[in-house]
């Protein structure tokens, strides 16, 4: 079974679904009034800190102001060292030098430190956006920030390398560092992302360098811009595909617009030529997404009933609060031994719930409520099945250790809508 991309663009909507082993696991949707956020850097404003919430707001020129954490907000080593020297005749001194326009007087590290020791109302600060506005809530921001390219993720405010968990070759992982160690400006940061594994040096030398002079561009755009601004806007949804998803694990990216298939082209010869090859124009008369079955299955996953291989079945509901996800035996009855059926349940309603949450794209704060089981070793053999299905999931995942009643309490990174957020709307009748 193949794995694939496939990109169904349309005036009013871009729809991309990620095949894997020829089933739909991830489902990314765009529309020109709802287009993401995350990832977009702007010079904002501070408009009111919070002492009681550790947290500032920030006009960054949407219809709600942005919420930006103490842990969030960047304070370098170097900064925290110089403010120790300070006197105070230099109260008054600004520095932008890689990084926020902070009064140096402020600047110290933010770990135990409070938010209005390090910002101030009226403040310009540079901030990129690292959570959609999802209900009444606005933007989550930050001012560690982050620019992904090819092979690597560029952090331009901090010194640091980093490698890619997936790349697990030692040999391979102390190559990249050395590498970057050697192409790298003195205090910069990069992590190499998991296609750099079999990138050339000099593959990786290019990357560094466009990405460092983006970054140049960016801050000679914050100095010249007035508040609250956009200096940088990340890739759209399709452009984004290929440089994040689309790996060598991918045989196919197919297309079904002629418009966006030969600028995708276009974009590939330059940005990663050995992938050119390995994308079609789709020109069926039959729809791209009913050939592959992806209509029926994008349906099912916004219900909230989901059936399991053996007859049980997950009920999956989300508020904005949480999200919660009960299993039960349904239909399946098992043979002989009620611990068994039971077991047999819950080791399949683990990996469907790992496989829902991606395809759903589920966040925040998530209580599922495995069926009861009393033998301690189908507690923890249950338990390690689902950390193992997780594993493909490429969003951040915490995971509390199942509880007496059954229950286990997890966090899984949100950055936008899950895909009933996205494709339904309440209805005001039954509501």
């Amino acid at each position: 079974m193949k794995n694939q991309i496939l990109i169904n663009s349309r005036r009013y909507e871009v729809r991309i679904a990620i095949i894997e082993r020829g089933v739909l696991s991830e489902f990314h949707l765009q529309r020109p009034t709802g287009k993401g956020l995350v990832g977009n850097i702007y010079k904002g404003k501070i408009v009111r800190v919070l002492p009681g919430m550790q947290a500032a707001f920030v006009n960054i020129g949407l219809d709600r102001t942005g919420f930006l954490y103490v842990d969030d907000v960047y304070i370098s080593q170097q900064e925290f060292d110089t403010r120790l020297l300070r006197t105070e005749q230099d109260e008054h001194h600004h520095s932008t030098s890689y990084g926020p326009v902070l009064p140096e007087n402020d600047l110290r590290r933010t770990q135990g430190m409070n938010i209005e020791d390090l910002l101030s109302e009226g403040q310009d600060i540079l901030v990129q956006v690292s959570k959609d506005p999802i209900g009444t809530k606005g933007a989550r921001l930050t001012c560690h920030i982050t620019l992904p390219g090819r092979n690597l993720v560029f952090i331009p405010l901090t010194d640091h390398i980093g490698i890619s968990r997936k790349i697990e070759d030692p040999d391979v992982r102390q190559q990249l560092k050395e590498s970057i160690e050697k192409l790298r400006p003195q205090g910069t940061g990069f992590i190499a992302r998991t296609v750099a594994e079999t990138a050339s040096e000099e593959d990786i030398e290019a990357d560094m360098e466009f990405l460092l002079l983006l970054w140049d561009e960016i801050q000679e755009m914050a100095t010249q811009e007035k508040v609250p601004a956009l200096v940088y806007e990340d890739l759209d949804i399709t452009f984004r595909a290929v440089r994040d998803l689309f790996t060598k694990d991918v045989e196919q990216l197919v297309i079904d617009d002629r418009a966006t298939y030969e600028k995708l082209s276009t974009f590939v010869k330059s940005f990663a030529p050995e992938l050119a090859e390995h994308i079609f124009l789709y020109e069926n008369d039959i729809p791209l997404f009913e050939t592959h079955g992806i209509e029926k299955e994008i349906r099912r996953a916004t219900e909230k009933k989901v059936w399991l291989p053996s007859g049980g079945y997950l009920i999956i509901e989300s508020t904005e609060a949480l999200s919660v996800i009960d299993v039960n035996t349904g239909k399946y009855v098992g043979k002989n031994n009620l611990n068994e059926t039971i077991f047999k349940t819950n080791m399949e309603a683990a990996k469907e719930i790992a496989y829902q949450l991606r395809l759903r794209n589920i966040g925040g704060i998530i209580i599922i409520d495995f069926i009861d089981m009393e033998n301690e070793e189908h507690r923890d053999e249950l338990f390690s099945s689902f950390k193992d299905a997780v594993k493909k999931d490429k969003s951040r995942i915490n995971i509390l250790k199942l509880s007496e009643f059954g229950l286990v309490q997890m966090t899984r990174k949100r950055s936008s809508e899950n895909l009933t957020q996205l494709m339904c709307e309440p209805c005001h009748y039954c509501a």
